[in-house]
């Protein structure tokens, strides 16, 4: 791995895909790391199961990871608003921002 494990790293399925968690401890005496899933809590991974690092992203191994594991990450964005703006911007479709306003 180009770059060593870090506290706080973002953690994806793949390059180009959204965060699923981050790193919330690194074990190196037991070559592990501690992530928290998002919508999932905490889980025990083996190094053996990342397949990358690199830009502060720790990118997995997916058909290498436990089941359990697999279940949450398919459930990582469950608890987000599907009408969010992720653009940061407040526009709906129509590029109002009116869209919710009783009018």
């Amino acid at each position: 791995m180009p770059q060593q494990i870090q506290e706080g790293f973002m953690v994806f399925v793949a390059d180009g895909a959204g965060g699923i968690g981050s790193v919330r401890e690194v074990r190196p005496a037991q070559s592990e790391v501690v992530l928290y899933i998002e919508n999932g809590g905490d889980f025990v991974v083996p190094l053996a199961d990342i397949k990358d690092v690199h830009s502060g992203k720790v990118v997995l191994e997916l058909e290498r990871l436990d089941p359990a594991l697999r279940a949450a990450i398919d459930h990582a964005h469950d608890a987000e608003d599907p009408n969010y703006d992720e653009s940061g911007t407040g526009l709906d479709e129509s590029g109002t921002g009116l869209d919710d306003l009783a009018l």
